[in-house]
């Protein structure tokens, strides 16, 4: 057997180990002296080497051996873990902050969008001139009535107006349904509901325009919402 202070370090077939466990694990056979210094010119104590390991049982060469990889494994493992943990802190943190700038200028485009059609309906729905500006005839044609029409409604919304009117009248403003008692340009029922436009509402189409124009305005918006309504209900 070699003398303690001729040996430092262990070579398993190639596999360095200079933990403190690797040292404990074989300490017994080995016989390492702490503080020693080894001579690495001497070929007796390489030889010795080569015998002694020769000598450590397979098991324990491979509990060693397991013992050191388990280690390595085990900090690599770590590591990772902390890596990718801040890599998704770091993500989440980038996502959290493109959804709030989304967010924001989603807010913003609705809140212009809004306003924008809030004033545009408020421009299409506003009457361009009263029915009292117009001069009181005997007998109106229906190219009159339409000119009327054109004047004190928006032009954004006359043409659905005017579908309205062509369906409930064909623009007589005389027209009467026989069996309701509908009267006028917009058939209303009963037919007195005009007079809260005006008192002449069986003589001035311009009067009806005014009713049927307030009308549409009150209940649904504005004309071309009250023809979308039409046009599903075939009555408004």
């Amino acid at each position: 057997m070699l003398e303690g202070n001729r040996v430092s370090r262990i070579s398993v077939r190639g596999f360095a180990v200079a933990s403190a466990t690797a040292v404990t694990a074989v300490g017994s056979v080995v016989g390492v002296a702490s503080g020693s210094t080894a001579q690495p010119n001497d070929a007796e104590a390489t030889a010795a080497d080569t015998t002694l390991l020769a000598d450590i049982p397979a098991g324990q060469q491979a509990q060693v051996q397991t013992a050191s990889l388990t280690q390595q494994a085990d900090s690599q493992a770590i590591a990772a873990d902390a890596s990718a943990k801040k890599d998704a802190e770091a993500a989440a943190r980038k996502a959290a902050a493109e959804t709030a700038v989304a967010k924001k200028a989603a807010a913003e485009k609705a809140e212009k969008e809004a306003k924008a059609r809030a004033e545009a309906k408020k421009a299409t729905t506003r009457s361009t001139r009263d029915s009292s500006s117009f001069p009181v005839q005997s007998n109106y044609t229906v190219a009159q009535i339409q000119a009327m029409a054109r004047q004190m409604v928006a032009s954004g919304q006359f043409q659905c107006f005017s579908n309205i009117v062509d369906h409930e009248s064909s623009w007589n403003y005389h027209a009467t349904n026989a069996s309701s008692g509908a009267y006028g340009l917009f058939q209303a029922l009963p037919a007195g509901k005009y007079a809260s436009a005006g008192a002449d509402w069986q003589t001035n189409p311009a009067t009806q325009i005014k009713w049927g124009l307030n009308y549409m305005n009150s209940r649904y918006g504005s004309p071309c919402e009250a023809w979308s309504f039409w046009q599903a209900n075939h009555w408004y």
